[in-house]
């Protein structure tokens, strides 16, 4: 549970600060941090020997209507249970916080001894730990593309007992690339290749011929008569390129199962994948055709644009739940910076480098590598801006993780694209949401 708070230039209130709720088998208690610093659970535990992880918004909910959670009179949103004080906080001598009513956001201060005294007077205990990582220490961005196979194989060694003997694909365990998407990139490489070919490879999975039919035959795409065959979504709704690379996207979704672990309330990984992948082929037909990418590398690239996520718990098992823990704590922190932090390297990098094992065309593996980079300039630097942009509007929605930050203007303007009506296309996606839901639901039927 968190409190969150922004920082404000040229304003009196400077001292921001944001409350998080943890919980273990000891009891609850509350964490002051700074709001732009990542609060370190797995160095929060080790210093108070607990196993604390946090209190899911649903349950603070219900503790705060019924009472058996109580609040601190002189400071609605602080708690009264035993307090941490994050060393950076209780070095100065008040704190700033927001409160959100239904009419906007209040700004309020509160003097730390204030806080001391009024938790001691109820009989609990205020601690100052120094749990936390500032933002300037915070890598926000995956490192230079050509790091990534030297902190992946750094990663390893640090957090398994594995020597690197083999090759880093074996050391890993990451299954091979499926048959049926070797087939088909086989396929769209031909010039020639027919649609009744590209039917027949698709048919041959039927869990892959049902997903790409249930796509085809969403009320989003709102085809006149029934959907009732692979051939037929291709030639009547999806076309080639579409499907070929969709029919890929879901066949490696499928190559990795999905965790049993989650961050609390975050959007589910089919549901975000389809999302994102329907919202990048219609802003994709905003483009002018000149500088237009391939809608059906794009789509593909959206689809598969949270693939690090199903890679991160395949390679990191013993790991993935703290960060979890983490992810939920600081929502306001780049999941970047918290895989950095606790792995040294990023979901990002892993599944790039993937995307390169497996052959993949460069186009994917770059948009996996640089989503969250504004600033790349590289080669096919279109298809990761699309799902910079997409991902950071449908964030405004409740859908998916990416990081809460603006959008550069300079983003739209370079790719031609007119951010009003970008944001009309997500707009229209987001008020399909059951048919993308249906979509997402065949993928793990």
């Amino acid at each position: 549970m968190s409190v969150i708070v922004r920082s404000q230039k040229n304003s009196k209130v400077e001292r921001l600060v944001r409350i998080v709720l943890l919980q273990d088998f000891k009891g609850k208690l509350q964490v002051i941090v700074r709001d732009n610093h990542l609060l370190d659970l797995k160095l929060l535990n080790s210093l108070t020997d607990r196993e604390l992880a946090p209190v899911h918004q649903t349950e603070i909910f219900e503790l705060t209507r019924t009472r058996k959670l109580k609040q601190l009179d002189i400071a609605p949103g602080f708690f009264l249970l035993p307090t941490i004080l994050e060393e950076n906080v209780a070095s100065q001598p008040d704190c700033c916080f927001e409160i959100f009513e239904t009419d906007g956001v209040e700004i309020q201060q509160l003097a730390l001894d204030d806080l001391r005294a009024a938790l001691h007077a109820a009989d609990y205990r205020v601690s100052v730990v120094k749990c936390s990582v500032p933002d300037s220490l915070l890598k926000k961005r995956a490192p230079d593309n050509g790091s990534d196979l030297d902190e992946i194989f750094t990663s390893i060694k640090n957090f398994t007992t594995l020597r690197i003997k083999q090759r880093l694909e074996e050391t890993l365990e990451i299954p091979p690339l499926p048959q049926t998407a070797r087939r088909i990139i086989k396929l769209r490489a031909n010039p020639d290749a027919a649609v009744g070919e590209l039917a027949e490879i698709v048919e041959s999975d039927a869990s892959l011929a049902a997903q790409v039919v249930s796509w085809a035959s969403s009320p989003y795409y709102a085809a006149p008569g029934k959907i009732r065959s692979v051939q037929d979504a291709i030639v009547r709704i999806l076309g080639f390129d579409l499907v070929s690379n969709l029919a890929v996207g879901m066949a490696l979704g499928s190559t990795i199962s999905l965790p049993k672990d989650s961050v609390w309330g975050i959007t589910p990984y089919w549901v975000q994948s389809v999302y994102c992948s329907t919202v990048v082929e219609s802003v994709v037909r905003q483009i002018p055709a000149n500088k237009r990418p391939s809608q059906g590398l794009a789509c593909l690239a959206g689809l598969l644009h949270n693939f690090g996520y199903l890679v991160l718990a395949h390679t990191f098992p013993p790991h993935f739940s703290t960060i979890c823990r983490h992810v939920e704590a600081n929502p306001a922190i780049s999941h970047v910076a918290i895989d950095h932090h606790l792995l040294g390297v990023t979901r990002e990098q892993i599944s790039a480098w993937l995307m390169q094992l497996w052959n993949m065309p460069p186009e994917v593996s770059t948009a996996l590598r640089f989503q969250h980079d504004a600033d790349y300039n590289g080669e096919h630097s279109i298809y990761p801006h699309l799902i910079f942009i997409v991902m950071r509007l449908l964030r405004q929605h409740g859908i998916g993780d990416a990081p809460p930050e603006e959008i550069p203007l300079e983003l739209y303007q370079r790719h031609d694209l007119d951010p009003d009506k970008v944001r009309e296309a997500v707009q229209r996606v987001v008020s399909s949401g059951e048919d993308i839901k249906q979509i997402a639901d065949n993928f793990h039927a």
